[in-house]
């Protein structure tokens, strides 16, 4: 080989290499890329070109409700009757069977959250860094193991740990369900479509098992075996979930890849990118400094401080008036339909009046805090007057499905919506916690100082959900005020993996 051929050689030895390098270095920002950005990047032009009609984007979300919705909208429900379920165990004689004595009752309600509480972050780094619907078909199977566990418990102890480890395996799964609903729907759209998955009907089913349940006559006592039929029920939907359930839009196998890109350009207005798995810290700084992010949670914790008394202790306060255990577990039923019913009245109206959904949840708040001055005040012996007003009161539960969906509408950046979505629901931990010791054994079966402590929650929640209101308001006529006159997002900035502070043209709802 002469010195010629052997430069030549070394030129394309070298030239080979910088390609690799090339090659290489364009995988990584690849793999830096929202995975919606990497499926567009990678779409067939001929897709993409053709224009969406109005027709065709209708035809797929009709497509999208019926099949998301219900996914989500069973799990959902089923997580909910693993803590509504506990009431109704303990009038069928588990406080009996496990030896509860004092408040033990009351702390086997509260350390259900203690789990969740100390499983939110690290569930929400599994988000971050697993397949969401993988993680959350597995987080039932979780649950409904331990499901079957608590059946076998025979003191305070393993009752307390059974809960505790299911708290943990519930962690990730309100998360994942608000991370989904951003990716499938409009922030237009999402009100609605959280009050149907986000509802109350655990009641009615937890009630109906728990009657058909009463109604048996085995070895086996009533409240082991409620729970043995919800542990199996859950394990065949975690099946359901892993075979119909995609990790995004662009994962679902059962859609083409021009219904996939209907799907991003749908959502694309939303601004908040669709999923990226690397963690960026100034992300999570910047949601911790951020004053809207405490607001929130301010209210998630008071307005959940009525549900964890509520979930822990419905059963005991209605069995309280003076009705029979059978009909202690119907009566349960209307309050899961009611409130079910309302939040999907105010989600339709959210729906359809702009930047209306924090003055909706202000309102709406005054109804529960009126029955809890009815159930402390009026007199025991009024039965009828306090079974309507307990009824009434489980409206508190709409206004809080309309604020879960502000977090993840208001913020951009993966990293930033996974640290606003854990501190949201690390609050609604503290405010279940909080909730069955409100509720204390020796005030029953009035409950007064429970009910005072209701009132208080409720004032506290309006009053932090309105000033949240203001200060996106605020932030929106500031940037207006900029001259950013175009606020529709182009393709690459909405699916970017910045945040809601770096896209001057992101706009909040409120």
């Amino acid at each position: 080989m002469n010195d010629k051929e052997a430069t030549e050689l070394q030129l394309a030895l070298e030239h080979e290499k910088s390609q690799a390098g090339e090659i290489i270095e364009a995988q990584h920002r690849d793999n830096d890329k929202d995975v919606a950005a990497q499926f567009l990047a990678r779409l067939d032009p001929a897709i993409a070109a053709e224009p969406v009609t109005e027709t065709e984007a209708r035809r797929l979300l009709w497509k999208i409700d019926l099949i998301m919705i219900p996914l989500i909208m069973v799990t959902v429900v089923l997580a909910a009757i693993d803590k509504v379920i506990i009431s109704n165990a303990a009038i069928y004689g588990m406080k009996t069977d496990t030896h509860l004595t004092g408040d033990q009752y009351s702390w086997v309600g509260s350390i259900f959250y203690f789990g969740y509480l100390a499983f939110e972050y690290p569930a929400a780094l599994l988000i971050q860094r697993l397949p969401v619907a993988k993680l959350y078909a597995g987080m039932v199977i979780g649950w409904a193991i331990l499901l079957l566990c608590t059946a076998a418990t025979q003191n305070f102890a393993g009752l307390a740990t059974v809960r505790f480890l299911m708290g943990m395996t519930e962690a990730a799964v309100f998360p994942i369900s608000s991370i989904l609903t951003v990716m499938w729907w409009k922030t237009s759209e999402q009100p609605i479509r959280v009050a149907f998955w986000f509802n109350q009907l655990s009641s009615v089913f937890s009630g109906v098992v728990s009657y058909g349940i009463g109604q048996t006559d085995t070895a086996l006592a009533p409240w082991r075996l409620l729970f043995i039929v919800l542990g199996i029920f859950s394990l065949v939907w975690a099946v359901v979930l892993y075979i119909f359930l995609p990790d995004s839009p662009v994962q679902c196998w059962y859609f083409s890849d021009r219904e996939k890109f209907v799907c991003l350009e749908r959502v694309k207005d939303n601004n908040t990118g669709m999923e990226d798995k690397t963690i960026k810290w100034y992300q999570v700084r910047e949601c911790l400094l951020d004053p809207k992010t405490w607001l929130l949670a301010l209210f998630s914790l008071a307005q959940n401080i009525p549900n964890g008394g509520l979930v822990t202790f419905s059963a005991i306060i209605v069995s309280g008036l003076g009705y029979s255990r059978l009909i202690t577990t119907l009566l349960g039923i209307p309050t899961g339909v009611l409130a079910t019913v309302w939040q999907i009245l105010l989600g339709f109206i959210a729906a359809r009046v702009p930047n209306s959904r924090c003055s909706i949840i202000a309102i709406a708040n005054l109804v529960p805090l009126v029955c809890s001055v009815i159930m402390w005040k009026l007199p025991r012996e009024n039965q009828q007057g306090l079974l309507a007003a307990y009824y009434v009161f489980y409206t508190y539960w709409a206004p809080y499905v309309l604020s879960t969906s502000l977090p993840m509408a208001n913020t951009s950046g993966h990293s930033k919506k996974l640290t606003m979505n854990a501190i949201f629901f690390l609050a609604y931990c503290v405010g279940n916690i909080i909730g069955p010791q409100v509720f204390r054994s020796q005030d029953a079966p009035s409950y007064s100082h429970g009910y005072e402590g209701l009132l208080g929650c409720l004032a506290v929640a309006i009053a932090s959900i309105l000033a949240y209101g203001l200060l996106c308001r605020w932030e929106n006529s500031r940037r207006d005020k900029e001259g950013q006159s175009d606020v529709v997002p182009s393709e690459e900035t909405a699916f970017s993996d910045l945040t809601d502070k770096e896209k001057r043209a992101f706009r909040y709802t409120y």
